[in-house]
């Protein structure tokens, strides 16, 4: 993953595959790194979601819903009380209810052990921070 700075407060991620996401400071209506977060988590575990009950049944609506506080203290600046809602309507009929009956059980396997986002967010992940020796030297 590479972050290039576009503009003041604004830059734009891009993977290995080529592919391109915009984001800022919170100035204008692009998402700022923590609704990116945010989006990750809610992503990450609807994907997860979406494969187990996808099996039985195609939902006619899926929504997730992620929130958080921000907070400040303990260290600095952070986020408390990670919520995440999912709304989802599976089709009248069998395949509907074998999607229905999954579906707790395949939030709780997101959580507790598939979802890689939320599980790095839960853990205590050590994030390590250089400046490029390039940089350093003034080259």
């Amino acid at each position: 993953m590479t972050i290039r700075r576009t503009g003041p407060g604004a830059f734009v991620a891009r993977n290995a595959r080529g592919g391109e996401v915009s984001f800022g400071s919170g100035d204008d209506d692009a998402f700022t790194p923590v609704e990116l977060l945010l989006a990750a988590i809610g992503g990450c575990s609807g994907i997860d979601v979406d494969l187990i009950t996808g099996r039985r049944a195609q939902p006619d609506s899926f929504e997730v819903t992620v929130s958080a506080t921000s907070a400040r203290g303990g260290g600095g600046s952070h986020l408390e009380d990670i919520s995440v809602v999912f709304d989802l309507v599976f089709p009248p009929g069998d395949a509907g209810d074998a999607a229905r009956a999954v579906l707790p059980d395949a939030v709780r396997k997101s959580h507790d052990r598939l979802c890689t986002v939320s599980r790095t967010v839960e853990l205590p992940t050590p994030v390590s921070m250089t400046v490029s020796t390039a940089v350093a030297d003034g080259g």
